[in-house]
């Protein structure tokens, strides 16, 4: 007598959701956040990888800030994005504030490693550190060089920040607090790509910025220096899967030829190529990556 054994529904359904899920790509995937910077630096990483193992490289950039690209890392939706060292520290691992370059990536290393099979590999070479920027006509007005002659003025200003800076444990408060800074009014958030319109239309006076955007420069504004050294080392560093570099490991050999050949003026100048004069973030990579021999 043949015996019929009831299998749960619920076990059917997610049998049925892993035989329906697609199967993994035989690529891999870059991602990037959702500033000029880092679609320049993915589109670095793909174009070496794809230079050095002749694989077909998937982008997905613009995916909002760190913690949708760790998610993203994490869950294998993409392989590989560049980081940096002191987001990675505090934003995404929730370890105190440290400013030893040298101690935070030794840590950042141990615990991407050890928490979720991530290769932090060598530093790219620049540091991006956030930038406070006023106006040109402001700081030459008023003499200001440093945050902490800026805090005689904050009073008088609204700040304009990115929605993670107003969160983040090395952001908007911890500055806040270091530099005893009180503001006219509530810091106006908006993403990255409006803080300088909003700087220039006076909507907003100081922004929380990144110091190697083009804009600065360009604009003719004014970063302020962080005297009292309130934020922490940002190198930028790609972080990998260990599945990855497993499955591809030229992917080593790619990130290996970067290891510290970019400057911070290099990426100052590839942010205003695309920024100031509106080229193809693609087009910038691949001439950068022909000067430099890559």
């Amino acid at each position: 007598m043949r015996r019929f054994v009831r299998v749960p529904s619920i076990l059917l359904f997610c049998l049925s959701l892993i035989s329906c899920s697609p199967p993994r790509p035989n690529h891999p995937i870059i991602g990037a956040k959702n500033f000029t910077e880092q679609v320049i630096l993915g589109e670095l990483l793909a174009q070496e990888i794809e230079a050095k193992s002749g694989l077909k490289v998937e982008r997905r950039f613009y995916l909002a800030g760190s913690y949708i690209c760790n998610q993203a890392l994490v869950a294998g939706r993409i392989d590989a994005y560049v980081e940096y060292t002191g987001t990675a520290l505090t934003a995404i691992l929730k370890q105190p504030v440290d400013r030893n370059p040298q101690a935070v990536l030794a840590a950042v290393r141990s615990l991407y490693a050890s928490r979720y099979d991530v290769t932090v590999a060598e530093p790219l070479g620049f540091e991006n550190t956030f930038a406070m920027v006023i106006r040109g006509d402001d700081a030459r007005r008023l003499h200001l060089t440093t945050l902490s002659q800026a805090a005689l003025y904050a009073s008088q200003w609204r700040p304009g920040v990115g929605y993670e800076f107003e969160q983040r444990p090395d952001g908007l408060r911890g500055l806040s607090a270091a530099y005893d800074l009180h503001f006219a009014g509530a810091p106006r958030t908006m993403d990255l790509g409006l803080l300088y319109r909003a700087l220039s239309a006076h909507q907003v006076d100081m922004i929380a910025a990144n110091s190697t955007d083009g804009p600065i420069r360009s604009m003719g504004l004014v970063a302020l220096q962080d005297d009292r050294h309130y934020f922490p080392p940002y190198q930028a560093v790609p972080l990998v899967r260990d599945d990855a570099l497993r499955r591809w490991p030229q992917i080593a050999v790619a990130l290996h030829a970067l290891a510290g050949k970019i400057s911070a003026d290099d990426m100052r100048a590839m942010n205003e190529a695309v920024d100031g004069q509106h080229r193809d973030p693609a087009e910038v990579v691949r001439e950068f990556r022909m000067k430099k021999g890559f």
